[in-house]
């Protein structure tokens, strides 16, 4: 059996596609005691409140039509962000070369930050250029690998 995110990602793709957007990513969450279905969407130029609002109508109507959640939930359309995180491979392939902030699980040599050039990624394994030394994090060690905006 599927889960919810994968029914509602074949479902929503497409309609992103229509509308000029690629579809980032979508969460399914249980947060203060609601359920939330978010979907992130992307595009050259940034996405805007037209973008969203329009793949929400349609998205809306298709999972009213399929059904695939029982009960309720708040329905979220919104931009991934400047800061997004990085989860599939074709992510990390994209943004190779970028800043990113990479946050571990437990503290490495006392740290559970670490900013710096995202130079490679194998197998959840994540490099990172970090201020002249190359470190690597190997997948179980990684909490999240999000894009970091540098001002």
């Amino acid at each position: 059996m599927k889960k919810v995110t994968e029914i509602v990602w074949e479902l929503a793709a497409p309609v992103a596609a229509e509308n000029g957007c690629e579809l980032w990513d979508v969460e399914y969450v249980r947060e203060a005691g609601q359920w939330y279905l978010r979907l992130y969407l992307d595009k050259e130029g940034g996405i805007d409140i037209l973008d969203c609002e329009a793949v929400s109508r349609r998205v809306s109507d298709l999972l009213d039509e399929v059904d695939p959640i029982e009960g309720s939930y708040m329905f979220e359309v919104s931009s991934a962000g400047a800061e997004r995180p990085l989860k599939r491979p074709s992510d990390f392939a994209r943004f190779m070369g970028s800043a990113v902030l990479v946050k571990t699980y437990k503290p490495i040599n006392g740290r559970k930050e670490f900013p710096g050039t995202l130079t490679g990624y194998e197998n959840g394994a994540v490099t990172l250029e970090c201020g002249g030394e190359t470190l690597q994090f190997e997948k179980t060690e990684v909490a999240l690998v999000r894009l970091r905006v540098e001002f």
